[in-house]
Order: C-alpha cells, then structure tokens, then sequence
C-alpha cells in the first residue's frame, strides 16, 4: 500500500507512539484521523501532522465504548469519503501484583476494577475498532485494508501487569485470526510490539532508574517513537505481510 492520500485512523494518538506513528504516516501524505480522549493533546497531534505535511483531523472517542467507536468510524468516512486503515494504539496501565503477602497473610491483591479498565481499553477497544474498520472498508470496497495492533515486550510476562500483559498477547492473536479471516478481502493485519521506547513516561523518571532500563536493552539504548511508526509503515507498504508481530525491542526478551 502506497501511503499517500490514504486515510488511516491512528488511537492514542494524542501523544506519545500515537503521536509519533500519525506524525510519521502525514510525513508519508497519509490522511489522519487522530483518536483519543484529549482534545488538547490530539489538537497538538494534529499541528504536528500538519507540520509533517499531511491532513488530519481530531475525534474524541472511547475505544472502550461500543456506540463511541462506532459512531467514531461513521464519522471518519463522512469526512474523508473512505477509509484504508486503522492503528490500535491506545492503551492504559493499572498496574499491581496478582497478590501480595506478608508473613503469611494476604495484604493485596489486583483488584478486578485494574484488570477490567485494562482489559476494556486494551483488548476490547482493539477489538471494537479492528471491526468496525474492516466492516466499513467491506461497504465501501477499497481494494486493499491494514489493521496493525500495538502490543507490547510485556505480552512474554511483566511483573507487576497480569492485565496489560493478557491484552497485550491477546491483540497479537487477534491479528492472527483476522489475517485469515480478512484475506479474502484483501484486508491485511499485523502487530508490533515495542520494547523500551524513548517516551515521556521515561524521559520523567529518576536518571538511575532509567539508566537501569538502557542497560538491560542488548544495543544499549531505548528505542524511539519512530522506530515504531516505520515498523507499523512496513505492515501497511509491504502487501505481502499479513498476521504477524514484528519485535521492536533493541534485542530485549
């Protein structure tokens, strides 16, 4: 798929890999339709992709929400005309352990309020909009359709993430099942799954904490926003990938 002019909505987009993955598509003259649920920050996504050279747009939505995310993908294709593809990069954290004791007692344990949040935004919002952009790319016939989920390092076992790291598998297998359901389509899927990245998250933390994280990488330093967004570009331009995860971790498992 040649980028150009293609309309490709990107979730999260309001910062962070979001912002780097619809920054790097308007550079390549895709189409944006930027998600999230900051109007300030998807505003600022939207300067950028201008700067960048391409068109975008702001929508506020849940990808949680099922009447939100359908209304979200009506919306796109009122605007744009058509549709060509969709990033499912929006996510949360709710971290903690799956319990915790204390001399023999119990003291914590991960409540099912922090793994349904992530769960719903996670997992079911890729689901939600991973569906309604392959029914509405079916009604309206474009000859050819990416989905790509962001998943994460975390999907091989994270401390502490019971939950993100159940929804961040799950997106790798529903990439996989889509790529053989949708092919009849010529709808293709991917993932990619980053490892460390340069964000601000880290760029806040404490200089020993993060210097800790650069050492455990294999090349020794952090990934950045657009070693992503060119793994997430190679899905959409080479027609011949389709159901897989690509690892974009600097060699850490």
């Amino acid at each position: 798929m040649d980028l150009k002019q293609k309309v490709v909505v990107v979730t999260g987009a309001g910062r962070g890999l979001g912002r780097g993955i619809a920054t790097y598509f308007a550079g390549k003259g895709a189409r944006l339709a930027c998600v999230d649920l900051s109007q300030e920050d998807l505003d600022a996504t939207v300067a950028a992709c201008a700067a960048a050279g391409g068109e975008a747009r702001a929508y506020l939505a849940n990808v949680a929400k099922e009447e939100e995310v359908e209304k979200l993908f009506n919306d796109v294709v009122a605007d744009f005309g058509t549709l060509h593809g969709v990033v499912n990069n929006a996510g949360i954290t709710r971290d903690g352990l799956l319990v915790k004791a204390k001399d023999g007692e119990v003291v914590s344990k991960m409540s099912l309020q922090q793994w349904q949040a992530v769960i719903d935004v996670n997992l079911t919002g890729v689901f939600l909009c991973g569906r309604e952009a392959a029914a509405k790319m079916l009604e309206l016939g474009v000859e050819e359709g990416v989905i790509v989920n962001i998943s994460s390092l975390a999907r091989q076992g994270s401390f502490g993430q019971s939950n993100y790291a159940a929804a961040k598998t799950g997106v790798v297998a529903l990439a996989e099942v889509w790529a053989k359901e949708l092919a009849r389509y010529n709808i293709r899927t991917g993932a990619v799954a980053p490892g460390t990245i340069n964000t601000d998250m880290l760029a806040a933390m404490k200089p020993e904490a993060r210097e800790r994280l650069i050492q455990a990488v294999p090349l020794q330093r952090l990934g950045e926003a657009e070693h992503i967004a060119r793994s997430v570009a190679f899905i959409f331009e080479t027609d011949y990938f389709t159901g897989r995860c690509i690892d974009m971790d600097g060699g850490l498992r």
